[in-house]
């Protein structure tokens, strides 16, 4: 008989536990107004609401403008802030805790990304402890490492955007300096640069895919 009773407090906690588990609508309609300052929390309940529906109306934002929910899954939610802005969350199982990605891409006119870090409660945590932003070692092909002076050189600072996806646990950054350069400039460079990157969520960081 007390092996039942374990068995079935383990069953409860499990279950307990399951039911805890933060999912990405939920961590976009709780998120602290600073988070998404273009949002209030109504009007991303609505978002979650029209979505979930199966409607495209979008949602007026705090600039005039309209925003949109584009893709939901239980883990993942992609939002188009503006017409030149849009934000990925990702909620991420690390162990016992969960943790979310919050993906921001803005044109500029290439599409450029930047990747910060929470805990469950939108609680800010250090970015190095789970993602190294790439610099050129991680960028130059092969052959691009004999002629990093000329990359340097052309280059000011890299655009690269970021998507995760949750079938596979990775997240992509893509070079889009060709969106920014000049034509001739970046052919001249093209092969000295990766065209993406591919780092994958190993329970604790993302770590870069050889």
């Amino acid at each position: 008989m007390k092996r039942y009773l374990t068995l079935a407090a383990s069953l409860l906690m499990t279950a307990v536990s399951a039911m805890a588990q933060l999912t990405a609508s939920e961590a976009f309609t709780s998120a602290p107004q600073g988070v998404f300052p273009l949002l209030d929390q109504n009007t991303r309940l609505d978002m979650v609401d029209y979505f979930k529906s199966g409607m495209s109306t979008p949602s007026q934002n705090a600039l005039q403008g309209k925003s949109q929910i584009t893709d939901l899954t239980p883990t993942t939610l992609s939002v188009r802030m503006t017409d030149s802005s849009t934000a990925q969350i990702a909620v991420l199982d690390a162990g016992k805790n969960q943790v979310i990605a919050l993906i921001s891409t803005v044109a500029t006119p290439g599409l450029d990304s930047n990747v910060k870090f929470f805990d469950s409660s939108w609680r800010p945590l250090n970015m190095s402890q789970y993602f190294a932003k790439p610099g050129w070692p991680e960028w130059l092909t092969d052959e691009g490492k004999s002629h990093r002076s000329d990359v340097e050189m052309q280059v000011p600072f890299m655009l690269a955007s970021y998507q995760y996806d949750p079938s596979t646990g990775s997240m992509t950054l893509t070079n889009n300096l060709s969106r920014f350069l000049d034509k001739g400039m970046y052919e001249m460079i093209a092969s000295y640069l990766k065209p993406q990157l591919v780092y994958v969520w190993n329970g604790k960081k993302f770590e870069l895919k050889r």
